[in-house]
């Protein structure tokens, strides 16, 4: 094989300010550009055919290797007309590629032995062969999985932990044959990894994975860039380094460095470098042209080329761009990244987390604690699902949501309108104003709805009148932390493509204000409540619950369905205790079962003989149910007892499918097989169950959680609906909760919760997959292990360092035992 694609098209959004003046590919790494070091690897294995694809600066690409004669090799390239994707790019330059080829992205770092993964192959006649490698994290990529023989089984993009069933995943280099042209669409968009391999699965064609050992990273973000670079330094990947090494340093050409000067560690100089006296140079990479004055420190940090630092500054785990004057005296603090022909005046201090655009300048005697903007936690992602969460008024500020609200604006478009709203706490005050100026300064009008719950938020976006909607709480999981959640024109969560292209221009720094004639508007629309209940009412059976006389307890737990709920309950001529029915941020509950306000609750229920009892969460979504006993079902329970109660109103509803999480218990399974309906299991999160929606032949999610989805109404969890519903199905059923409780069967769970670092979750998922093999067992989210009548679910936690055994039985005692003997194995696998 002596064709080779390198997709070179890249914008570079995540490494700005870096990438400004350069393709991605052209950034330096260790002094010569990332996609020089591809090319030499590619030489290495005979494959100097070289087809680029460019999109972005090609002539920073095309000036620099020429027709590639210089390297060694024969350098071609196409111009991509649009954004086709990936495989869509390729398509089009098909006419040059009618032998077999291999595909590798110009900006990551790798040593693989290319020979070895064409002879593997070949030797399968594989139609297409993904590069895999084993990696500690694997929810940044997409993880593959492949059978004994190496055929690719199942691909999963962009995995929870959950899903992460293999530390395997694609590093985006193919080895192709030339008919995979036959499958991809002329002058369409068609991505490798989300189209073309999912086709070729679904058609059973040969289709393979090869595991490569060496190296490789995904020069995806400033901090992999810094992380690069030092693990060239430490020799953990194969690679030429330019120059003459003596010792720890590697040194280009005509380099002056004073007699008094200390290099430690490991060093790589450029050519025509000038060190000063004194200056102490430590696990650096600095580029040609570079001076470095008298004095001067500098640690784990990477300069480019013909950048000027004066006497005694100090400079630490920093990446700065070229052309670049430093004055005496200054102090950059670590992750401070400056581009292209900046000016530091002398004395100046800059702080961590900053960035500085190119030509930028900072006084001398200045103190510098952000430039464009502060990054803070968030240098690599900002979102969990379509949820941001971070420490209120630390991480959560004002000048955060500005320039989230003009990142979302910009992802919009100008002219788009966005519904806001938030609950009543103080923070969520400050931040839904402030991503509402950031909005406006993007050209974006909004709705505010002001302090209202977001299932009644949701139903406002849900007709497609609005291009989105966010909502800002405090933390359902911490009570320091802040909540941001986004959803789209359906009121579900917003979509990994668009949190993603936000993240974009979040990080892109590219964020375009628009004019002042074209500034959004703020508008604060009358009668929402008012729709709401009146979507609300028509979706319920009015009339029997009326009839039924009802005598229920509902707990407001502080929170913001007191200002809603109480009218709906008029409505429904139910006599009501209300608890804790004014709006309180400071003692709102986050806990549903805080076992003091339970013992309260239960004391209340006995005594004065009340049907039903519920507590809303403050946010509105899920509730907790309690019997005319005082007792408290657990959130396991009471999903059996609602998807009870909803199978036996639909009984003769004909055919139909309900989605339940995967941690549900058999309990569901059991009371199933007396109706004609199917159990689709999904994920353990609200987003799943939002998203299983999408199949219209579900018309009920049960949350494990308390949350539920009656998609005739609406398609996330309402508390406030889940109620009435449920007083409906228990009037239409003629049962007492206690009653269907006592007849229902019962299952036991056992949970065991191990600490388990990050970097090891990914490897425990693959060792468990690799021991439930020859297993019965369920690969949804997490791996469940089925023992016989009894199962076993291994899933990390998405939030914390730790690992999840969930086991299940007819029995407590086998659940607990299942529990030890699994957990067990989870130490065993995590400690390697």
């Amino acid at each position: 094989m002596k064709k080779a694609v390198i997709m070179a098209g890249g914008f570079g959004t995540r490494l700005r300010p870096l990438t400004m003046a350069v393709p991605k590919p052209m950034a330096p790494l260790v002094n010569v550009p990332m996609m020089e070091h591809i090319v030499n690897l590619l030489k290495q294995h005979n494959i100097t055919d070289i087809l680029s694809v460019l999109y972005f600066y090609p002539e920073a690409i095309t000036s620099y290797f020429d027709d590639g004669s210089a390297f060694g090799v024969d350098m071609e390239y196409v111009m991509a007309a649009a954004d086709y994707g990936t495989a869509g790019a390729v398509r089009n330059a098909a006419d040059h590629l009618q032998e077999p080829f291999i595909i590798i992205s110009g900006d990551v770092l790798t040593d693989f032995d290319i020979s070895k993964a064409i002879a593997y192959h070949n030797e399968k006649k594989a139609m297409a062969t993904i590069l895999l490698t084993r990696v500690t994290n694997p929810l940044a990529y997409g993880i593959v999985m492949t059978d004994d023989d190496g055929k690719i089984t199942r691909f999963f993009e962009k995995p929870s932990w959950g899903e992460v069933f293999s530390d395997t995943i694609n590093t985006g280099i193919y080895i192709l044959q030339p008919e995979v042209f036959d499958l991809i669409p002329y002058q369409k968009e068609f991505d490798f990894s989300k189209d073309l391999y999912p086709l070729m699965l679904k058609n059973n064609l040969p289709l393979y994975g090869y595991v490569a050992d060496g190296y490789w990273r995904d020069i995806g973000n400033l901090n992999e860039y810094q992380i690069a670079h030092q693990d060239v330094l430490a020799g953990k990947v194969k690679i030429t380094i330019k120059g003459t090494k003596s010792g720890n340093v590697t040194m280009g050409i005509n380099c002056t460095i004073a007699d008094t000067a200390k290099l430690n560690g490991l060093v790589a100089l450029g050519d025509n470098v000038t060190i000063g006296d004194y200056a102490d140079i430590t696990g650096a990479i600095i580029g040609s042209g570079v001076q470095i004055g008298a004095g001067t420190k500098i640690n784990n940090t990477v300069i480019w080329n013909n950048v000027s630092v004066g006497a005694r500054c100090d400079i630490t785990n920093d990446v700065i761009c070229n052309d670049t004057v430093i004055g005496d005296n200054v102090t950059i603090a670590e992750n401070v990244f400056i581009a292209e022909k900046c000016t530091i005046g002398e004395h100046a201090e800059l702080l961590s987390n900053i960035k500085l655009w190119n030509g930028k300048s900072v006084e001398p005697y200045a103190t510098l604690n952000r430039s464009l903007v502060q990054e803070e936690k968030w240098l690599r992602e900002l979102f969990t699902d379509a949820r941001i969460t971070g420490i209120s008024n630390i991480e959560m500020n004002p000048e955060f949501g500005a320039k989230l609200g003009a990142s979302i604006g910009n992802a919009l478009g100008v002219g788009a309108t966005i519904v806001a709203s938030r609950d009543s706490d103080p923070t969520s005050r400050m931040m839904k104003r402030a991503i509402v100026t950031g909005l406006m300064s993007a050209g974006v009008n909004v709705v505010d709805l002001q302090t209202t719950p977001i299932p009644q938020s949701r139903q406002s976006t849900r007709n497609g009148e609005f291009k989105a909607g966010f909502h800002v709480r405090k933390s359902v999981r911490t009570p320091n932390k802040t909540d941001i959640i986004l959803f789209g024109s359906d009121g579900r969560d917003m979509s990994l493509d668009n949190t993603k292209k936000i993240e974009r221009f979040f990080f892109g720094e590219d964020i375009k204000r628009v004019q002042q004639d074209k500034v959004g508007s703020l508008s604060f629309p009358d009668r929402q409540i008012e729709k709401y209940v009146s979507g609300y009412i028509e979706n319920i059976n009015e009339e029997l619950i009326i009839n039924k006389n009802y005598k229920i307890l509902v707990d407001y737990s502080y929170g913001l369905a007191s200002a809603i709920f109480p009218n709906i309950l008029g409505r429904l001529q139910c006599q009501v205790l209300a608890m804790n029915s004014y709006i309180d941020a400071a003692r709102a509950s986050v806990n549903t079962y805080d076992p003091v306000n339970q013992d309260e609750v239960s004391s209340v229920m006995k005594s004065l003989g009340y049907q039903v009892g519920f507590k809303i969460d403050p946010g509105a979504e899920r509730i907790a149910l309690i019997d005319d006993r005082g007792y408290w079902f657990s959130s396991m329970r009471l999903v059996t007892i609602v998807t009870k109660l909803f199978l036996e109103t639909n009984k003769h509803r004909g055919h139909y499918r309900i989605a339940i999480p995967v941690e549900a218990t058999k309990e569901i399974d059991i009371i199933a097989t007396d109706y004609d309906v199917e159990i689709v299991r999904i994920k353990n999160s609200h987003a799943a169950m939002m998203e299983s929606t999408r199949d219209t032949s579900i018309v009920y999610v049960g949350g494990t959680r308390g949350g539920f989805i009656f998609t005739e109404y609406m398609f996330a969890a309402d508390g406030l609906f889940s109620i009435a519903k449920i007083l409906e199905m228990l009037a239409q059923t003629g049962n007492s909760l206690h009653e269907l409780d006592k007849a229902l069967p019962k299952r036991h769970q056992s949970k065991v919760a191990l600490p388990c670092p990050w970097e090891s979750k990914g490897t425990v998922m693959r060792r468990a997959m690799e021991f439930s093999e020859n297993k019965e067992r369920l690969l949804v989210d997490g791996v469940k292990v089925f023992e016989g009548n009894d199962s076993v679910l291994l899933i990390p936690d998405k939030e914390r360092g730790e690992f999840l055994v969930i086991a299940e039985s007819d029995d407590l005692e086998r659940a607990k035992d299942l529990s030890d003997e699994y957990a067990q194995l989870v130490a065993q696998w995590r400690n390697g």
